[in-house]
């Protein structure tokens, strides 16, 4: 296995360079006329990636938004990952509501899961056992090696038939909705962002440390993505030789 990874002096500097590789891959997939989807990620680092990708220049009106996973929180709540997202990204970038696909973690786990899973097949027109193929799927990386709302010792981190799970996150007692591991490897690309010193060793068993994904769930993706490009601070990358 060989991820294909690159480090960056800064964190500032990783989120621009993710973010002109998101838009890039955007716009190519796009030259012929028709919309792009991206699906997005929440935390510190992606607010100074959202406001390189809004300076961009870019045109996200033909741009399909959607969430790779939410917290069991309402849309406005300071732990939403929309709610930082609509912040920063889809006001400043005057995306059309029409084109935002929110995952409403505000309703009973199962019954938002199920709803945005609905939305996902409706608007990729699914057939039964189809898999979406996002344009592009924007990735973190937890200090604990988890991905998505994937975390370890979550048995869905095995599967690869479903689109959107409920899981509950232990760690945070908390409820989460998430894309599962099926969908993140149909994505055609994956751009995969990390900053800090907190993730470096995360960093090395997720790269060069045997395949146990129930216990480093991002390893999913650097091992079976062909189509992901990971963004490391210099930080993130320290042990990674």
């Amino acid at each position: 296995m060989s991820a294909h990874w690159k480090a960056y002096p800064t964190a500032e500097a990783t989120a621009e360079a993710c973010a002109t590789h998101i838009v890039s891959v955007l716009e190519t997939g796009m030259a012929g006329g028709g919309s792009g989807t991206l699906a997005l990620s929440g935390g510190s680092t992606p607010k100074i990636m959202f406001g390189y990708m809004v300076r961009s220049g870019f045109d996200w009106s033909r741009v399909q938004v959607f969430w790779v996973d939410e917290r069991g929180v309402p849309p406005t709540h300071p732990d939403s990952n929309y709610a930082m997202t609509e912040e920063f990204l889809i006001r400043p970038a005057r995306i059309p509501q029409r084109n935002v696909h929110r995952i409403h973690a505000e309703l009973p786990p199962d019954i938002a899961a199920r709803r945005y899973e609905e939305e996902i097949r409706e608007v990729f027109m699914l057939e039964p056992g189809e898999m979406p193929h996002f344009d592009v799927v924007h990735l973190g990386v937890g200090p604990d090696g988890h991905t998505a709302s994937l975390f370890p010792g979550e048995p869905l981190i095995e599967n690869r038939d479903s689109i959107v799970a409920a899981v509950h996150a232990e760690k945070m007692k908390q409820w989460r909705i998430t894309l599962l591991p099926g969908v993140l490897l149909s994505a055609r690309h994956a751009a995969v962002l990390v900053s800090g010193a907190d993730k470096a060793e995360t960093m090395r068993k997720v790269i060069h440390d045997q395949y146990t994904p129930l216990q480093v769930p991002a390893q999913i993706i650097a091992h079976h993505s062909r189509r992901a490009s990971w963004f490391l601070d210099d930080a993130a990358a320290a042990l990674l030789g």
